[in-house]
This record gives structure tokens, sequence and C-alpha cells, in this order.
């Protein structure tokens, strides 16, 4: 409860600010515009498409160097009391840096990895400075939902279940979370809906599964948990 009023109230605070046109509310219309493209490079880069690698890379270089040129010198209020402020802006600029080569030399799931430390960045940031974003929440479930992709349901006894269990209540809360406040550009868009509610019955289906101990029920649910996240993070993650 505590997570979604602090959610609840950052975003209050940014839709106000939003309406004065303020610093804060600038700059995070230009981060999101930046992250846009962000996504869609790391989605290109797990894709195995080099061409479309190379342009979505080049889009988000374009967006990142706009918002350091403003930016990297002069933080905007939220974060002008961050001490590591300098030293995220070189290191968001050196994986980026980092992931072009690589994809440039056709090692596109190590540009993908590379890509990943950006995410991980601004999670840092936003962490450090009482930011809570729709993007944050999302990573936040993608982090745990990761853990569940990699478990081993080959052998399914008591253990597998309870542990299962353990994560199915594990990402049910987190969907809550990412599900109780839409992100700004949810308002008045038509893909918002459709997608939320594909990734709401994935997760639902793998609680529902857990609770019910069933083995291929549970492998079933988590071949269908990826998907309905992927299309609703790279649309408003």
């Amino acid at each position: 409860m505590k997570r979604s009023f602090l959610a609840a109230a950052t975003a209050i605070c940014l839709c106000t600010t939003s309406a004065h046109a303020g610093p804060v509310a600038e700059f995070e219309l230009a981060f999101g515009d930046m992250y846009s493209s962000y996504r869609s490079a790391l989605f290109a880069t797990n894709s195995g498409d080099a061409e479309k690698s190379a342009k979505a890379l080049k889009a988000l270089d374009m967006k990142w160097a706009d918002l350091t040129s403003v930016y990297a010198d002069s933080p905007p209020p939220q974060y002008q009391d961050d001490p590591q402020w300098s030293q995220m802006i070189a290191d968001v600029t050196g994986y980026l840096e980092q992931a072009e080569s690589e994809a440039a030399a056709g090692q596109l799931p190590v540009a993908h990895v590379t890509l990943e430390a950006i995410r991980e960045e601004f999670g840092s940031l936003h962490g450090r400075n009482g930011v809570q974003t729709f993007s944050d929440r999302m990573n936040a479930y993608h982090a745990e939902m990761e853990h569940v992709l990699e478990l081993d349901l080959s052998g399914f006894d008591d253990a597998a279940a309870n542990r299962v269990l353990e994560y199915a209540g594990v990402l049910g809360y987190l969907a809550d979370d990412v599900l109780a406040l839409p992100p700004a550009q949810a308002a008045g868009n038509a893909e918002y809906e459709p997608l939320a509610a594909a990734f709401r019955a994935s997760v639902d289906q793998f609680v529902e599964a857990a609770r019910a101990r069933d083995a291929a029920a549970v492998q079933s649910a988590v071949a269908g948990l990826k998907v309905p996240y992927s299309k609703f993070f790279l649309k408003f993650g």
C-alpha cells in the first residue's frame, strides 16, 4: 500500500507540474521521449535484426545527445542534489557507445545485455532521489519475471510447487502495482487497455496454475508470461 501511495503521489506531483509546464515536467517529457527510443533499441537488439538494431541505436543516440546537451551540466530540480548525476550521464553515454560498437560488430545479444545496464542506471537514479515511475514498476516486475522464466520445472515436486507459488505471489503483487497507476501516455490511447488486460491475464493464469500445483498448467503459464509483458513494455513501459 505504501508503495502504491508513493507512486500515486509522485505521479500527481508530475502531472500537476506538467500542467504548469515547469522544469520538472519539461525534463520528464524529454526523458520519456528518449526512453521510448531506449525501449525500441532494447527490442531491436533482442530481435536479431542488425539493420533494425543500427537504426534504433542511432535514434537513441540522437535522443540521448539532445537530452544531455541541455541537462548534463544543469540537472532538473528533482535531481539537482544528486551527487552521482554527472557519473550517471557518463556511464549511460559509455554504455550506449559500447552497445553501438557491439551491434556494429554483429554482437547483438551482447549489445542487448549492455543496454540492460542503462535501465539499471535510470532505476538507481530514481531510487536515490525518491522518484518512482510507471517504468520503474514495470522494471521491478521484469526482474522477478526473469527469475520465473529461468526456473527448472522438469522435476515438479512439492518443493518446486512451493517455490512457484511464492513467485506467483510476488508477480501478482508487482502486477497490481504496475496497473494501479497507468502512465500519462495511456490517457486517450486505445492500445493501453488491451495490452494491460493481456498482461493481467498472463499473470492471473500463472497465479491460478501455481495455486492448483498443476505442473503442465504452470509450464504453460510460464511460457505465456513474456510476450504480453514485452508488448506492454514496448508501448508504455
